[in-house]
């Protein structure tokens, strides 16, 4: 991992636990790797700073709120399944969840069922800086469903000019 600037603002910066099982090519943060705001660590290997003040995104725990925007936050990338064997390692870090939203991205598994209200890794994060406050630029650009799941979800593209909006309440 290449140490790059401090992200903008003192915000500390999205560590991304990537499962080194995880297809590059099909990585749906991949082209997140290089930002400053953005830290990319392999799994098993350790974090080179520390953590202290992080949160971790996962499955349990409080919804994520406007109040958690100071804290860290880590991500842990990789199917369901290889996740699950990460969250050990993290276990020291507070989960916090996010509420049910509507995924765009198009799984097809023979094997194993996704969660119901599952998302795509950079639709997490996406939502997670959103709930957060954080900046959007950029994150969805790369991402092929980016207009269906800011469609189907009823948010305006913060690009486009129409500025970012609540969080629309799921039901």
């Amino acid at each position: 991992m290449a140490d790059s600037p401090p992200p903008p603002g003192g915000i500390p910066p999205t560590v991304m636990v990537v499962h080194p099982r995880e297809k590059r090519s099909k990585c749906t943060v991949e082209p997140l790797r290089g930002r400053s705001d953005f830290r990319f660590v392999r799994f098993p290997d350790e974090c080179p700073f520390p953590l202290d003040g992080y949160i971790r995104l996962g499955l349990g725990g409080p919804e994520l709120s406007q109040a958690d925007a100071d804290r860290g936050l880590l991500v842990l990338d990789g199917t369901w399944k290889l996740a699950a064997r990460m969250e050990p390692f993290y276990s020291n870090l507070p989960v916090r969840r996010l509420p049910p939203v509507q995924t765009a991205y198009p799984r097809v598994s023979r094997l194993y069922q996704d969660p119901s209200d599952g998302l795509a890794t950079i639709e997490a994060v996406y939502l997670a800086h959103r709930i957060m406050g954080r900046p959007l630029d950029g994150l969805l650009d790369q991402y092929y469903w980016k207009d269906q799941f800011l469609a189907v979800n009823g948010w305006a593209d913060p690009e486009a000019g129409q500025g970012q909006h609540a969080l629309r309440s799921v039901d």
